[in-house]
């Protein structure tokens, strides 16, 4: 096989390429806020964090860090003019409310009817994270997933159905790896973009349920 995975950067960058403007976008803990470093600066696009923060831009340079100007990964960003704090329980109310057009999360599994494992692997030593996620993943307009499309051990991250706790059901709308884009959609996980290099029939190979193919292709 002679293809290159994405890097997580690229796949931040091919998820800011999909925002609109005008979007409420929430960005989950971990790759999912490298996207806002790759967002277009002519749009009008508001990210939001969980902890009351609307109106977030790019990482800030090292020295320009304020420690108290972080998100809900507890990471340094910064406020574009118009930004704005809020109690963390009107953050919710956002959430929970319809009001977020698209949050983007992170996984462990995405099931081929869109159910979302995000919080814990069901592991006995392994440490649960569910922060706001549960919340989002109900709330949002959209879910997209950034993830790596196989485990460190290579197994699928999209498999048939979630073996681990879930998060949400049915919530997915879009999965963003490292190998492909793909849609989760009432027939099943059809594939939009694939990395160069790699076949269909090779992806295919690599996921753990099955896969349709995009005719555009």
């Amino acid at each position: 096989m002679s293809y290159q995975r994405y890097t997580r950067d690229q796949i931040a960058q091919r998820v800011a390429r999909d925002i609109p403007e005008g979007s409420y976008v929430n960005l989950g803990i971990g790759l999912p806020t490298r996207i806002a470093n790759y967002l277009d600066p002519d749009k009008d696009i508001f990210l939001h964090s969980e902890n009351g923060v609307l109106g977030m831009g790019p990482a800030p340079a090292p020295q320009d860090r304020d420690p108290e100007l972080i998100n809900a990964g507890k990471e340094f960003v910064t406020l574009l003019t118009g930004g704005c704090f809020f109690h963390h329980g009107d953050s919710f109310t956002m959430m929970r409310g319809g009001h977020i057009d698209i949050c983007v999360l992170g996984a462990f599994q995405v099931a081929a009817n869109g159910d979302l494992a995000n919080w814990h692997t069901g592991e006995a030593d392994a440490i649960p994270a569910v922060g706001g996620a549960m919340d989002l993943a109900i709330g949002a307009k959209k879910v997209f997933v950034t993830m790596e499309h196989l485990t460190k051990s290579g197994e699928s991250k999209i498999v048939d159905r979630c073996s681990y706790p879930l998060t949400g059901i049915g919530c997915v709308d879009r999965i963003y790896t490292d190998l492909a884009v793909i849609d989760v959609i009432p027939q099943g996980l059809i594939v939009r973009e694939i990395v160069p290099g790699l076949s269909f029939e090779e992806l295919q190979t690599l996921t753990a349920a099955p896969l349709l193919q995009n005719q555009a292709q």
